[in-house]
């Protein structure tokens, strides 16, 4: 089938475009941008809309194998086409962990069966996650990870990642941290401060993040390795990421939107749906986050998406599991916190969801050259809508967002030519 996109406001930062134009679609591949002879089989009416490449989420959690009563890769890759994002890497901490070739494989084809979102595995820097043995990084390309990562479980042993950021150079991929001294977190609920002490809550010092990642990006920086800083929350961290930046060291990092629009006075109210890690920090933690992301230290947008049943977090605050939804509210906080505010435009915004994603992960994605897949999201900035949980595609519904009126929706959803997701079906021709 080809596609014509006309009429719509085509952002592509890989190509430095910005304006009305078309996008033809055929053959599961990008054909043109602008005129392109012959009739569409279907054309669609962008007008009032964004057309981009297909947006991409760098740090989600899919529960499959082993918790697939919060999410499966179906279900995932679902919610990941309803908020915009044609790709996601998930992460390894499934059961078992993602620290094998034949786990990785097993993402990848349980992704094709569903025939959602492109699902990249992003495998395990040591064996079983335990921070003790490398994983067989090699042996896990082979079976399609694109990155590593012990998320969830910092690599706490300064010897294996500095081994792990050896053998990833080698194959030219990154190591990603979950920056976090676990000594310095043990029985903490939220962050370390004001409000933790006042609540009588167990708290997570900032400095335990930002011990971690100096220490990580000085590994960096002896090895040549690159290292992605993921959830970048304090202040300390971003000025670090700066400070590695301007000396040439191969660090990125990522942020996600609730921590640039909660603060850990949300926690007031003891709801578990706001009980995150890293925790939400504080109002300067805040401004520093949307400064790095301002200034390029921070270059991507990430979700950290890490669904949990129900029940599990209906818990008390300090039994409950950490962790939100995130994929399906990810344009509309992003443009809460970054775009109305004055903080990104849409193109910076997108330029941190396509091509910063695709280049970090060395994907051949985010991108709306001709000849590149055939993945677009198509968005409507202007929508206004109410977030409510029990609409989502995603198995749970573990947000701090419900109810929240937003503004700025993904509408449409491509995936190599096949649209995939359609909010409201648009008239054809």
């Amino acid at each position: 089938m080809t596609i014509r996109i006309t009429g719509g406001r085509v952002i592509d930062p890989s190509q430095g475009l910005d304006g009305v134009t078309d996008v033809w679609i055929g053959r599961g591949r990008i054909l043109a941008i602008g005129s392109y002879g012959g009739t569409p089989d279907r054309t669609i009416d962008a007008t009032g809309l964004i057309v981009a490449p297909g947006l991409i989420d760098v740090h989600v959690h899919l529960r499959e194998p082993g918790n697939e009563e919060d999410e499966t890769i179906a279900t995932g890759a679902m919610s990941a086409l309803a908020g915009g994002c044609t790709s996601v890497a998930c992460m390894p901490n499934t059961i078992p962990a993602i620290d094998n070739q034949a786990a990785a494989e097993f993402v990848i084809r349980q992704a094709q069966r569903a025939r959602k979102a492109n699902v990249y595995p992003v495998g395990a820097v040591s064996k079983g996650r335990k921070g003790e043995e490398l994983a067989e990084l090699g042996r896990l390309i082979d079976g399609g990870a694109v990155a590593f990562t012990d998320d969830g479980a910092p690599v706490a042993s300064a010897s294996l990642m500095r081994k792990a950021l050896q053998y990833a150079k080698m194959f030219d991929r990154v190591i990603m941290q979950h920056c976090q001294v676990p000594e310095l977190t043990v029985g903490g609920v939220m962050n370390e401060g004001f409000e933790s002490v006042k609540l009588g809550l167990g708290g997570m010092p900032g400095a335990a993040e930002d011990i971690m990642v100096a220490r990580d990006i000085r590994l960096a920086e002896i090895t040549g390795g690159r290292v992605h800083i993921q959830h970048l929350s304090t202040e300390r961290s971003v000025e670090l990421v700066r400070e590695g930046k301007r000396r040439g060291i191969g660090v990125t990092a990522e942020a996600c939107p609730h921590h640039f629009t909660l603060t850990d006075e949300s926690l007031r109210s003891f709801d578990s749906n706001f009980k995150m890690n890293p925790p939400l920090r504080t109002k300067a933690d805040i401004q520093a986050v949307i400064g790095g992301l301002r200034d390029g230290t921070i270059e991507l947008l990430a979700t950290d998406h890490a669904p949990h049943a129900p029940e599990k977090k209906a818990r008390e605050l300090d039994q409950a599991p950490f962790g939100i939804v995130g994929l399906e509210t990810l344009l509309p906080i992003s443009v809460f916190g970054l775009i109305e505010p004055g903080h990104l435009t849409w193109p910076e915004v997108i330029r941190m969801l396509t091509v910063a994603p695709a280049q970090l992960l060395g994907i051949p994605k985010g991108t709306l050259k001709p000849g590149a897949d055939a993945d677009v999201t198509l968005i409507d900035p202007a929508m206004e809508w109410t977030i409510d949980a029990s609409k989502f595609y995603s198995k749970s519904r573990n947000t701090p967002y419900g109810g929240w009126k937003v503004r700025g929706r993904a509408v449409m959803a491509i995936v190599a030519g096949e649209v995939r997701y359609e909010l409201n079906p648009s008239s054809t021709n």
